[in-house]
Formats: C-alpha cells, sequence, structure tokens
C-alpha cells in the first residue's frame, strides 16, 4: 500500500452509499455519511451501481456489506463502552451514530489506508474527533500497544468488528491477531467475517465467488482463507474465545427486509461468527 486508495474500502463504502440510490426500500442500513466520503469518487462509483447494479457482484456487494454493518452496529448499541474497528477502510460509524459521542471508539488500519482517510474527511468538512485512529501495520506492529496509545482500556470489555479482511488473509495471521485479542477483558465480543469453502456455498454465493474471486486475485487482493463453521469455532477456542452464533447473510437483519421488490438477495458467500472473550 503506498497510501493509494484502497480497493477493498472503495468497494464497501461504494456499496453503502449505492444501497440508498439503487435500491428500494426497505434498506437493510442506512450509511448516509458514505457518499460524502467518496466525494469526487462518489458519482464513478455510484454511476456504477446504477448502470450495472443488478449484477451478480455489484448486488451481492451491496447486500454483504449493508447486511454485515446494520448487524455489527446492532451489537454496538447493546451496551459497549468501547468500539474497536479492525480493518476500518471507510466506515463511516464515528462520523454519523450518535452513539460515537458517548463511547470511545478506535479505527484500525494500516497507516497509508488511515492517511487517505483522512484526507478524504478533511476534503468532505467531516468531523472526524468522535474516532481515534490507530495506524497498524500488522507484519511489524503490536496491535495491543498501539491500542493502549490511543487510549484502549484492555481491562475493560468492548465489541470488536473484523469485517472484509479475514479472507485475504493467511490462518497464521487471523490467529496473530486472535492471540492478541483473547488478552482483551473477559466480555469483550467479536464480530468477525468470514468466507466459506466452495461446498457450503448456496448458489447465490457459488456465482458470486466465480466473478468475485479471480477479480480479486486479478487485482493483486485473493481471497487467501476459507472456513467451515466447526474449522472457525476450534480457532476462536483454542485463542480463549466462546463461540455464541454464526449468522448467515439472511439472518443479518430482520426477515421483512429480504421481501423485496428489487433484486437484492441475501447470498451464502460470506458468514458472521459472534464470540466472546472466555472468562
Amino acid at each position: 500500500m503506498d497510501g493509494g486508495p484502497s480497493r477493498t474500502a472503495m468497494m464497501a463504502a461504494g456499496g453503502r452509499a449505492a444501497h440508498l440510490i439503487v435500491d428500494s426500500a426497505p434498506y437493510l442500513f442506512q450509511d448516509t455519511v458514505a457518499a460524502d466520503l467518496l466525494g469526487a469518487q462518489a458519482g464513478e462509483v455510484i454511476g456504477y451501481h446504477r448502470q450495472f447494479g443488478d449484477h451478480v457482484v455489484l448486488s451481492g456487494t451491496r447486500a454483504q456489506v449493508n447486511a454485515r454493518s446494520s448487524y455489527t452496529e446492532a451489537r454496538v448499541r447493546t451496551g459497549f463502552g468501547q468500539y474497536v474497528i479492525l480493518g476500518a477502510g471507510l466506515d463511516t460509524f464515528a462520523y454519523r451514530s450518535p452513539l460515537a459521542r458517548q463511547i470511545a471508539v478506535f479505527e484500525v488500519d494500516h497507516p497509508a489506508t488511515q492517511q487517505w482517510k483522512r484526507g478524504l474527511l478533511e476534503t468532505a468538512g467531516i468531523d472526524a474527533t468522535a474516532t481515534r485512529f490507530v495506524g497498524v501495520d500488522f507484519e511489524r506492529d503490536d496491535l495491543a500497544a498501539k491500542l493502549a496509545a490511543q487510549g484502549f482500556d484492555s481491562a475493560t470489555p468492548a465489541l470488536v468488528s473484523w469485517l472484509g479482511v479475514s479472507m485475504y488473509l493467511t490462518e497464521a495471521a487471523i490467529s496473530a491477531v486472535l492471540t492478541v485479542l483473547g488478552t482483551f477483558a473477559p466480555g469483550t465480543e467479536l464480530v468477525l467475517e468470514y468466507a466459506l469453502p466452495p461446498e457450503l456455498r448456496d448458489e447465490s454465493g457459488t456465482a458470486y465467488a466465480e466473478f468475485a474471486l479471480p477479480a480479486a486475485a486479478d487485482q493483486g487482493e485473493p481471497w487467501l482463507s476459507f472456513f467451515t463453521p466447526d474449522a472457525l469455532t476450534d480457532l476462536l477456542d483454542k485463542h480463549g474465545f466462546t463461540v455464541a452464533e454464526h449468522i448467515s447473510q439472511r439472518e443479518t437483519v430482520s426477515p421483512d427486509l429480504w421481501q423485496r421488490a428489487d433484486n437484492l438477495r441475501p447470498a451464502d458467500l460470506c458468514r458472521l461468527l459472534r464470540a466472546s472473550v472466555s472468562d
């Protein structure tokens, strides 16, 4: 990463912004800041969704990023005083949620990505004081130390989200992060998004993967890790977590939100895992 735009961060923010324009109500999630944050690039990104929005990758991306955000932010509202967003990218929670003024929000990402995001925030005139930027090169830096330097209290339970990242990492890299998270206060909750192996995908998930995975590899961002729910539960158990549930995309939001007039449909390609640091 050389400080330029992150392709995956752009895709996620674009999917959240386009959902409110391309898709019809009821909305899975309402990110009212993503388009402003994308700034001059918003028109191009949203225009692409307008023109080709029914394509399985674009509609699948909108379903994925909005459903996972809806579920995760609902968990933040259950009473945590600290929220750690791993691989924050262009996440906008801190800039639109009133709760961000009441809890400590830590955005963790590569320093170059954060420099790019700070520039977008400044250009858009978006107040960034509700978040604490934690620049981390996961291959070199101590995550716990970097968080502590920004005021994170490892003795107090936190909600940790880790969305849209694990599939790009090796299992060894995932384990290294889980080792750190497992030292956080008991009751700390992790919402982790992971990719399913081919044999567990449904028809929609398979169709999405057939387009998206080769494209990601061609862009230099191949998907490296796939887990069955049982295998991931075992991995979390080894790192001191108790798994509460695995959540399919369909289950992330109220069932009535999938009763739609548009072409947005859930796919079983990625799932969310919710787990807590054990006592």
